[in-house]
């Protein structure tokens, strides 16, 4: 974890607390070096200015075990930066969660357990081995795991039937024991290509040293596992350059229609593979070749169900997946384009936004880890709270790169995040507010209409080379805005089409504002622009406002900082939920520049007069 400086007490940034909490006080983290440690074993519960609160969990410590994060690197690192002795119990529970990852392997033979790459076959049974008797005493006492079983070889071995390999591994982590899965993987149909060295559109292709490392991360030992990247530092590229390592037929799965469409176009630009090897697979298309690329929705249809989202419509392959619950997810044959898991010999499944992942898709993936699984996202927070079933289905995080770091080293832009708190227009739309029920609360405060007000406000602050996405989720208040300053509306009505050709127009600068519903939430391809306005957003999701910053990351050709926006009304809901959005960003070292509408306003006056 790198070289911890010499501090006296007064100066080290840590205090750690018997419950597993972790107090920064960030005024003595200038270089954010004990934060940076800190996030590789324990995970962020909130982040004011001044002291920001961590917590020592076990799926945190499981994931620095299987990254091979030393346990000696941990205890360093609390002992080091902490201001005080670390209480006796936290050491105790880290040694304890730590000891358990790998503390029960799957095996293909019980005599040995040495991890395994490719195999010939899945066999019919599979074991389950540990060094402590007493666990596997503990196991067969388990009714989730002992319906399993098929018979107990020794006093360190249970045999099950492989086709159980998902489920036992979520049982297994439900209890508090990762699973290490040494099993190994079926091969899939080959397919041979390269990467480029000069992509079509005639730039030179080199893979950054962080795609790269989170590549070798990946193929090293366990090929299955989930990369988290930022929104705009390349992961297709990392996706892409796993594949040119394995070289099977692969199935990608990722959010809408759009994002199919990029990553076929991206397929084509940077790797030698043609159009007859490179297949969609959605509501428009329905091509199965050596790699296809599908959406969450299209996989999760089902003719007996509707699926409205909350613009009020239904939209099978808008750009944001809903979660099902999961009695539904349980009979898969609701589903019939589920059976495209089977429809070829994939070797490598790519699960593109891995934290949107739903689960009728979690369902199939239980039952499908003879194959090689790559989760890739800018965040591994689900609001849905399945963190251990993504470790356990889809694999451990292999690589996770600060935020931050990328922006220093030039990979994505610079970025400034400001919230723009307004007011009511008037007294009675404030007691209409205050009257209201919760849900309809959250409603009111962030339709107000005072909003658009302070939308101008920022717009005339901005030059015309600047492009600009307003991003909301409730479509009246997005059309009244689009009307009122004659710019384009996307929803998840429009057609794919025309969708396509709006992103197209601003690209190219014949439009220089977009106003955007939650279907631009993930994988629209928008390079240059650099300011996003947000009028309202789902609730407190934190993935949510991460994945719309991500729309400003890429490097901008200029060479101008991004700048993201987020307008809330005061002392409401609405500023409470944006606070909670706020909290995985400001923890990437994002600070929210927090203005008053009124401020603003006289800033804006002040700039007039003076010209």
């Amino acid at each position: 974890m790198g070289g911890i400086p010499d501090m006296s007490a007064e100066q080290k940034p840590l205090i750690v607390q018997g419950d597993g909490t972790i107090f920064l006080e960030v005024e003595h983290d200038p270089d954010h070096l004990c934060r940076d440690s800190i996030l590789r074993f324990s995970e962020l519960i909130k982040s004011p200015e001044h002291v920001h609160t961590y917590r020592i969990t076990p799926l945190a410590i499981w994931n620095a075990a299987s990254s091979r994060i030393s346990l000696d690197d941990i205890m360093n690192v609390l002992i080091n930066y902490s201001k005080y002795s670390i209480p006796p119990n936290i050491e105790i529970n880290i040694r304890d969660w730590y000891s358990r990852y790998g503390k029960v392997k799957l095996v293909r033979n019980w005599k040995e357990s040495e991890e395994t790459d490719h195999i010939d076959k899945i066999p019919d049974s599979i074991y389950l081995v540990s060094d402590d008797a007493t666990l596997i005493q503990e196991l067969l006492s388990r009714k989730t795991i002992a319906h399993y079983i098929t018979s107990q070889i020794s006093p360190s071995c249970l045999e099950f039937r492989s086709i159980f390999r998902g489920r036992l591994k979520q049982a297994m982590i439900k209890i508090g024991y990762p699973v290490e899965d040494m099993v190994g993987y079926l091969p899939g149909d080959p397919i041979v290509f390269d990467m480029r060295k000069v992509t079509l559109k005639g730039k030179e292709l080199s893979i950054r040293p962080y795609q790269k490392e989170a590549m070798e991360s990946f193929m090293h030992g366990n090929k299955s596992g989930i990369i988290v990247l930022p929104s705009g530092s390349g992961k297709t590229v990392v996706g892409m350059t796993v594949m040119n390592r394995i070289r099977e037929n692969t199935l990608i799965i990722t959010t809408g229609t759009v994002a199919v469409r990029q990553w076929i176009s991206e397929l084509f630009d940077k790797t030698s593979l043609s159009p007859g090897t490179v297949g969609e697979y959605t509501g428009d298309n329905k091509e199965i070749l050596p790699v296809t690329v599908t959406t969450y929705q299209t996989l999760t249809y089902s003719p007996r169900k509707k699926n409205a989202d909350r613009d009020g419509m239904q939209d099978p392959d808008s750009e944001s997946p809903g979660n099902l619950t999961e009695e539904q997810s349980f009979n898969l044959e609701r589903y019939p384009h589920l059976e495209i898991f089977r429809a070829r010999n994939w070797g490598l499944i790519i699960y593109d936004e891995v934290h949107l992942l739903p689960a009728p898709v979690f369902r199939i993936t239980t039952e499908i880890q003879a194959k090689k699984r790559l989760g890739l996202t800018a965040t591994l927070i689900r609001e849905d709270g399945r963190e251990e079933d993504a470790f356990s289905l889809i694999g451990p995080k292999k690589y996770d790169a600060p935020w931050k770091d990328l922006e220093r080293q030039g990979w994505i832009a610079t970025a400034f995040c400001h919230e723009v708190r307004v007011n009511f227009p008037s007294e009675d739309l404030k007691i209409q507010y205050a009257v209201a029920p919760p849900r309809v609360k959250y409603r009111i405060a962030a339709e107000n209409p005072t909003k658009l007000d302070a939308l101008k406000s920022i717009l005339s602050r901005l030059s015309g080379d600047d492009s600009v996405l307003i991003i909301g989720d409730y479509i009246e208040q997005l059309e009244a805005i689009a009307s009122n300053l004659n710019a384009p509306l996307i929803t998840g009505k429009m057609r794919n089409s025309m969708r396509e050709k709006l992103y197209s127009d601003f690209r190219g600068g014949s439009e220089k504002i977009l106003v955007v519903s939650k279907v631009a939430n993930y994988a629209i391809d928008l390079p240059d622009a650099n300011v996003a306005i947000q009028v309202s957003g789902t609730f407190g999701s934190r993935q949510e406002e991460a994945q719309r910053l991500g729309r400003l990351l890429r490097p901008k050709s200029s060479g101008v900082s991004a700048n993201f926006y987020s307008i809330v009304t005061k002392d409401t809901v609405d500023q409470d939920f944006s606070m909670r959005r706020q909290m995985f960003l400001t923890e990437r070292g994002y600070k929210y520049n927090i203005l008053e509408h009124g401020d603003l306003l006289r800033n804006i006056y002040s700039a007039t007069d003076e010209n």
